[in-house]
């Protein structure tokens, strides 16, 4: 790259970086603006504008947060009180924001659960969020109820859209209280006392160790999540930002919605993402933006041509996740002029953004920021999973295209701040300390990248036996401690394995087994017990399991194994069919490879 180019690159980078700032910068830990005061602030500025269009209708900024005061009324009138939270399990539409923001006016937290979830996983994310009640709508509804029984104490149940005949004494409709409640904003003097320290949210994510641990995220983090896209995005009241992705992640949830809902732009909202539909609708809303995780790219890529997938008003794609072989496809074929890569995790206070659009790489750190951006990578042992430390005790920073954990340092400002997560134990397995100098501490990120000579970061993969599978993130722990009760079944080892072409890693189990080995038997108990996401794509039947001194399954062979049958020693299934699961041929390993069947 020539001088000029690199100049213009940096300033690029600068400009970026600077908007981002800006939005950011006004964030105090100690101050009591809260997300919900930036959010009137939008409403007193852009109160005629529409704020949101779901599947249901339109919204202004002043229906909207009329909407917004109503439940934070109603919250009041069930006597939550300022610390309290409410579980929220809900599909992608107005009431959604309107509910936690209006939560958040009264000092009431919101517990943001997984859709997808059911069972024992649901209940546990319910039990931990501590919430009485529960605000949910008539898709979801059932499975709340379902998973009651498994949470150890009583909760009332508020549904949206409820009929009549399905009302009982611990489950009511929540239209009409909504309704009826005042529209006028609560006093500020009901949050008096509360700080960005605070916290706002709940956000659920699977760690290594087992099922969702409940991150929190308090009213600096939701703040800064929102205005720092709100800045990078250069988004105006004239834009309007397409959002399919689930609102109880961080990326469809904050980062989705900021860009539109603090500068006056209008956020079409959708329950869930359409392949068919996603480039006629992109096109009849006039949509300029729009969010994504790479899995979102990489399926509309996959499809079959659309008439309107270039006919659109795109200036900008923004999110995280789009793999270096799906970027540049993604681009030339529907003709998204500007694409904005971020990396971040719910809970962590690591953070890059990719300005320059470079096809692959998640961020940049140039030279003359790196003092200023919180991220380092130091030297990682693959074998132990923990940080080398040199004979001095302290870690080792790596060399440039040399691969090693990503980490940033805690401190007590807004851009290094660690909350952690509702469970102190989980939090403390998060922070390295004794890092570079005695006595300081650092967030680890569970995240192994590389950084080249330029300053731009690349993702390699992640650390433990987490994986990503159809844009959710996929705990191996609660897979086996879900699976290992199937009839028959005596030791479940799961774990994922890569398949060219996909986002992502597909499920993979094997099993030891006592007598034969029913297909649809363990099927039926795969569907009850796991999300669809995480059920295994693949078995292999082994006859014992390898552990290490510790007791650890060692995965490191089945996982290079694969589910190539030439390497496998016993027998091999494919989800599908019948039985839920068929013997793998290598005919449909062939087609599974080729991307000619998908999975």
């Amino acid at each position: 790259m020539g001088l000029v180019a690199n100049i213009r690159r940096d300033i690029r980078f600068a400009k970026g970086l600077g908007r981002l700032l800006k939005r950011i910068k006004p964030i105090d830990l100690d101050s009591d603006v809260l997300v919900c005061d930036d959010w009137e602030e939008a409403v007193d500025k852009f109160a005629d504008n529409i704020a949101i269009e779901d599947d249901r209708r339109s919204l202004t900024y002043r229906e909207l947060d009329a909407m917004a005061n109503r439940f934070g009324h109603w919250a009041q009138s069930r006597r939550l009180k300022r610390g309290d939270t409410v579980a929220l399990v809900m599909l992608n539409r107005a009431e959604y924001i309107a509910a936690w923001m209006g939560f958040a006016k009264v000092g009431v937290g919101t517990a943001l659960i997984n859709t997808n979830l059911t069972g024992h996983a649901l209940a546990h994310c319910l039990t931990i969020s501590n919430a009485s009640q529960v605000l949910t709508c008539e898709e979801c509804w059932r499975k709340v109820e379902d998973a009651r029984p498994y949470v150890g104490r009583n909760m009332m149940l508020w549904v949206l859209g409820l009929d009549d005949a399905d009302e009982a004494d611990e489950r009511r409709g929540i239209d009409k209280p909504v309704r009826s409640g005042s529209s006028v904003r609560p006093a500020k003097s009901v949050r008096s006392g509360l700080t960005n320290r605070d916290t706002a949210l709940y956000i659920f994510t699977s760690g290594t160790t087992g099922l969702p641990k409940a991150a929190k995220i308090t009213h600096a983090r939701a703040r800064t999540y929102m205005r720092a896209f709100a800045g990078a995005t250069e988004s105006t009241e004239k834009d309007v930002t397409f959002n399919v992705l689930p609102l109880y992640h961080s990326t469809g949830g904050l980062v989705g919605i900021g860009p539109a809902l603090l500068n006056g732009g209008k956020l079409i909202l959708r329950r869930r993402f359409s392949a068919t539909t996603f480039w006629p609708d992109v096109k009849a809303t006039g949509s300029t933006l729009f969010v994504y995780i790479g899995e979102l790219c990489r399926y509309l890529v996959n499809c079959p041509e659309n008439p309107d997938e270039r006919s659109h008003k795109l200036r900008l794609a923004f999110g995280n996740g789009l793999r270096p072989d799906v970027w540049t496809d993604f681009q030339k074929r529907f003709a998204v002029p500007n694409i904005l890569e971020f990396y971040g995790s719910t809970e962590g206070n690591v953070s890059l953004f990719n300005f320059d659009g470079k096809a692959g790489a998640i961020g940049r750190v140039p030279g003359f920021v790196k003092k200023q951006v919180n991220f380092r990578l130091v030297r990682f042992d693959i074998e132990t999973e923990e940080p080398v430390r040199g004979s001095d005790g302290l870690c080792q920073m790596v060399k440039s295209n040399e691969i090693g954990e990503a980490i940033g340092i805690i401190g007590d400002d807004t851009r290094h701040s660690f909350s952690g997560y509702a469970d102190k134990a989980a939090s403390e397995k998060k922070i390295l300390r004794d890092v570079f100098v005695r006595g300081d501490r650092y967030f680890r990120t569970g995240d192994l990248m590389r950084q080249d000579s330029e300053g731009y970061v690349y993702f390699v993969d992640r650390i433990g036996d987490t994986y990503r599978w159809k844009g959710e993130n996929v705990s191996t722990a609660e897979v086996e401690q879900r699976l290992a009760d199937a009839p028959g079944i005596k030791e479940v080892i799961a774990y994922g394995v890569p398949i060219p072409g996909q986002e992502g890693k597909a499920g993979m189990v094997a099993l030891v087994i006592d007598g034969r080995f029913s297909a649809k038997t363990f099927a039926e108990w795969v569907e009850q017990e796991l999300p669809t996401y995480a059920r295994p794509a693949f078995i292999r039947i082994i006859k014992s399991a390898d552990t290490t001194g510790t007791f650890k399954y060692r995965k490191v062979d089945l996982v290079s194994d694969g589910f190539d049958p030439a390497k496998v020693d016993g027998a091999l299934y494919v989800r599908g069919g019948k039985s839920g699961y068929t013997k793998l041929s290598e005919t449909a390993r062939a087609a599974i490879l080729s991307g000619e069947t998908r999975l």
